[in-house]
């Protein structure tokens, strides 16, 4: 298959690496290969090296790529919408290769098992699991600088917070407190460490904050003593949260840390790649997560959950959907093909809770719902299915669903901000242009 390296050094290792399918052609729908013969492998690897040496294109449907040399030598691609396939970076903090999920090398379903949230954060920024004492000394930072400056606080009140997404003024508050932080333009190594467990810890507490303000609450400061899960669910309700509760958020936010090079993540890079602020790159992601082809699917599956109503509506309302060509958020994923891996941990732990609060109806319309859409559009759940039964088990308002997962993910954009940071290059991709030809002004009175 056309690898980016291939790609990027030149012509000798494409001749010597690739391998042409069948369905190879050029724009002018001249077939490259013939596999059946070494000759014929040889015949169209000479082929394309012909066509991109005279500036030609080829096309390679399986991958959506088109390569050729266009100025002083150098090969450009350009791919299909949304870079499908496309490997733009290469990065140690985590993977998805055949369906499975690793952070740093570890499986997520170990993770998902074992692991503390604060465990993961270590994880990601340090490239290893934290030892006693450093997992010690990472809690106690985090509960230490949960409090966020009261002028961020007071800023909820000066709009109509009730009519202001969450993720809005999540988006706000992060790009404000970077006016609070004197270190926020130091790019020294220590002060960027400060930095990222200053966000790590204040974003809970924006969060929780957000969502008591607008209900003529007060915020909750945090305890020393809780982790980080725990304190994040007694902010938010004013009471010490039971460990069903513990257990089940701290395995959300373990599950949402990162997912390799996603939108939000991506864009978190490019910002940071041009020296900008570590606020700065945290802001962008979430304007990126606050999108609802990136976040919120969470939300949209509790809202399709609570017009269901009930078990026996499932069946009538999923197939007038399918019917109507609807999609039916919480399904299929742009990267998994077999199943996310990270679904089959809170769909077992939205079945604990809603047994345990008697509203087991949820997660059987949901098991119902899972079984409809498989069999008929073989598109199996993803994260986002099972979390909005979970959240909702947890009492959680359902527009703080997304900013919750970027109380997890955050934990990622930075690991991927400080990666960028020690080794960066400015981020800067070539367009293909779509437009027209070459023109000529035409002044006003002439148009």
């Amino acid at each position: 298959m056309l690898d980016m390296h291939s790609i990027r050094w030149g012509f000798k290792p494409l001749l010597n690496q690739v391998k042409l399918p069948a369905d190879v052609t050029d724009f002018e729908g001249n077939q490259l290969s013939k596999l059946n013969s070494k000759s014929g492998r040889n015949h169209a690897k000479a082929r394309l090296i012909q066509f991109i040496m005279t500036s030609r294109l080829a096309t390679f449907p399986f991958v959506g790529i088109k390569v050729a040399i266009l100025e002083e030598g150098a090969i450009y691609m350009t791919t299909t919408k949304g870079l499908e396939g496309v490997v733009a970076t290469q990065s140690a903090i985590s993977s998805i290769i055949d369906d499975t999920l690793t952070y740093v090398g570890y499986d997520i379903d170990d993770l998902a098992v074992n692991a503390s949230f604060e465990e993961v954060v270590y994880l990601l920024w340090h490239q290893r699991l934290p030892k006693e004492d450093e997992l010690a000394e990472l809690k106690k930072q985090l509960a230490a600088n949960m409090a966020v400056p009261k002028e961020v606080l007071e800023s909820f009140k000066t709009y109509p917070i009730n009519d202001v997404h969450p993720m809005a003024a999540l988006r706000t508050a992060v790009s404000l407190l970077g006016l609070y932080d004197e270190n926020a333009e130091d790019m020294s190594e220590e002060a960027n460490y400060g930095k990222a467990i200053k966000l790590q810890a204040k974003m809970a507490t924006l969060v929780t904050a957000f969502g008591r303000i607008r209900k003529g609450l007060e915020p909750v400061a945090p305890k020393e003593e809780l982790g980080y899960a725990a304190n994040f669910m007694y902010m938010l309700t004013g009471e010490e949260p039971k460990e069903i509760a513990v257990e089940a958020f701290n395995k959300a936010l373990v599950l949402h840390a990162d997912h390799e090079l996603n939108a939000s993540t991506f864009t978190a890079r490019v910002c940071v790649a041009t020296l900008s602020d570590m606020y700065s790159g945290v802001t962008a992601a979430i304007g990126a997560l606050k999108g609802p082809l990136h976040g919120g699917a969470n939300e949209q599956v509790m809202k399709m959950l609570m017009e269901i109503g009930s078990e026996e509506n499932v069946e009538s309302y999923i197939r007038e959907k399918l019917d109507n060509k609807v999609k039916i958020m919480g399904f299929g994923h742009r990267v998994y093909r077999k199943g996310d891996p990270r679904a089959k941990h809170l769909r077992e732990m939205s079945k604990r809770l809603t047994e345990l609060r008697g509203e087991e109806k949820w997660y059987n319309m949901s098991t119902k719902i899972e079984e409809i859409v498989t069999g008929e559009k073989n598109l199996p759940p993803n994260v986002d299915f099972y979390s909005a039964s979970v959240y909702h088990s947890l009492d959680i308002d359902h527009d703080l669903f997304t900013p919750i997962f970027a109380v997890s993910r955050v934990s990622g954009w930075i690991a991927h901000i400080l990666e960028q940071y020690a080794n960066n290059r400015l981020i800067r991709p070539r367009a293909e242009y779509t437009g027209p030809g070459m023109q000529k002004y035409v002044s006003i009175e002439n148009r």
